[in-house]
């Protein structure tokens, strides 16, 4: 199993001290991976378990390994933002009653910045034949802003990706060429059910790609 060192993870929490995200998840999976899985950052329940996609969209995102033939321990799972990005709102009880509670947001481009030496590290460290973005921000984060998962997903990428350049302070192009497949992120699903089909047969065609894997 890889994981990133101590040392990075007490960084990527003093890197994002002060922003309103909570806790810290380690990324997780071997150190030769089938393919890597990129999402956005933990949620409430990632936070609780400590392990990255759990709860809903991970079950979800573990039926779409399933049904290429992998399972989680095939796979290492990591995010843009490895803290949980969350904003304050009102939630209104059964008896009437309201009650302020967290709720999660898509990172910040100056959160991904904080937690962007994490993303690096464990790409170089890995080195997946291919990278799966699920969503906007892991796409974005790789490839560029103007990435969009409704335009460029099923599409295997052969691409130099984004890595963070500290001394200049800006993302810059990496000299090596990489696989990028991007995909919907597990839990659009919920949220826009006609997403399903298309997430399905993104899936089928990393399948094919994988040479149906194992």
């Amino acid at each position: 199993m890889y994981r990133i060192s101590e040392k990075l993870a007490e960084l990527g929490m003093q890197r994002i001290e002060g922003f309103p995200v909570e806790g810290f998840v380690w990324g997780s999976g071997p150190e030769n991976p089938v393919i890597m899985l990129v999402g956005e950052a933990p949620g409430e329940n990632e936070l609780e378990t400590g392990i990255p996609f759990t709860g809903r969209a991970g079950k979800e995102l573990m039926a779409s390994l399933e049904s290429v033939g992998l399972a989680r321990e095939d796979v290492y799972i990591t995010s843009a933002v490895r803290s949980r990005p969350y904003k304050w709102g009102t939630k209104k009880k059964r008896n009437g009653e309201t009650i302020d509670r967290k709720y999660n947001r898509a990172p910040t481009k100056k959160e991904i910045i904080a937690h962007a030496p994490i993303l690096d590290t464990e790409i170089q460290a890995v080195q997946p034949p291919i990278i799966v973005t699920l969503g906007n921000v892991g796409l974005q984060r790789l490839v560029g802003s103007k990435a969009k998962v409704t335009e460029l997903h099923g599409v295997l990428m052969e691409t130099p990706i984004l890595y963070w350049n500290e001394e200049e302070s800006c993302f810059k192009e990496t000299t090596e060429v990489y696989h990028i497949f991007p995909t919907f992120h597990p839990a659009s699903v919920f949220y826009n059910p006609s997403v399903r089909m298309l997430k399905d047969a993104d899936w089928q065609k990393l399948k094919e790609l994988l040479g149906g894997a194992k």
